[in-house]
């Protein structure tokens, strides 16, 4: 697979994507800095640490260093979200002692050092770390890195959410983040029963989102190309709501009652409960 071929390009979006982040902490007034987010017990300065957290990390990895291994054994994936919800927690909480100044120089510097990570990576290589949330116990390094880039784009999204300044629901760097998620649709409908042949349309709104389809085969369900035959189940969310629905930003029956759902409503149902992040 040559390099035009990598299903979803995001590696030459992390420099913009972490300029527009800078620029935007910048702006923040010390009160902005400690507003409330839909990251339920963390509040915009935690975000801004749990994300420098994310670039230290991966600079880390890059120099063969990964840290002390787990206390207890990881047998499941809920083992794994404990484990990882408790290392951030102990991160947040030890960067409450730095300052939002600081915590800018920190990010511009390793963000630069990210982004050069990113940018030598082997995209068709196996991935350090598997996309858990899509079901996959190996992934090729193109997926993992725009699962991280998922990761930066949602986090900064939610810290604009609080602050109330937008940005980066473009075609530019939301397609991307949208259509990574999307990958975990099959695993999400994997005990979602159906006939074979069966179609989910899922439409994003507007000019950043897009068409996705979900085809039910005796193997189970895939995402795959539009069949040109009316969809089963025809499911239309805006931008804003799509990305909450992915990261538990918001409540499913919430999301479900201010989207559209036609055609058979228990299959469109299920879209609203999926989680494409370790959660």
């Amino acid at each position: 697979m040559a390099e035009q071929e990598v299903p979803i390009k995001t590696v030459h979006l992390f420099p913009l994507l972490d300029q527009k982040l800078i620029e935007l902490l910048k702006s923040l007034s010390a009160e902005e800095w400690n507003k409330p987010t839909l990251a339920k017990l963390w509040t915009v300065k935690d975000i801004a640490a749990h994300l420098l957290d994310g670039n230290m990390r991966v600079i880390s990895l890059s120099q063969q260093f990964i840290g002390d291994p787990p206390s207890i054994p990881i047998n499941n994936y809920s083992d794994l979200v404990d484990f990882l919800n408790g290392l951030n927690a102990t991160w947040v909480k030890a960067m409450r002692r730095v300052s939002p100044q600081l915590l800018i120089e920190l990010l511009e510097a390793t963000g630069r050092q990210y982004s050069e990570i990113m940018s030598k990576a082997d995209l068709l290589a196996p991935a350090p770390f598997s996309v858990a949330w899509a079901g996959e116990e190996e992934s090729v390094n193109w997926f993992h890195i725009a699962r991280e880039y998922t990761e930066k784009f949602h986090h900064q999204q939610q810290i604009r959410e609080a602050v109330g300044k937008q940005g980066i629901i473009t075609a530019e760097l939301f397609y991307p983040c949208i259509d990574t998620f999307m990958r975990g649709l099959p695993h999400a409908y994997r005990t979602v029963i159906a006939n074979a042949g069966a179609v989910i349309q899922v439409t994003i709104s507007g000019e950043a989102g897009g068409d996705w389809f979900l085809l039910k085969t005796a193997d189970g369900w895939m995402l795959t190309q539009n069949t040109g035959s009316a969809p089963d189940t025809k499911i239309t969310l805006s931008p804003d709501i799509a990305w909450k629905v992915f990261t538990k930003g918001i409540d499913p029956q919430t999301a479900l009652d201010s989207s559209h759902v036609s055609g058979n409503i228990n299959l469109g149902e299920n879209l609203f409960n999926m989680v494409a992040v370790m959660a």
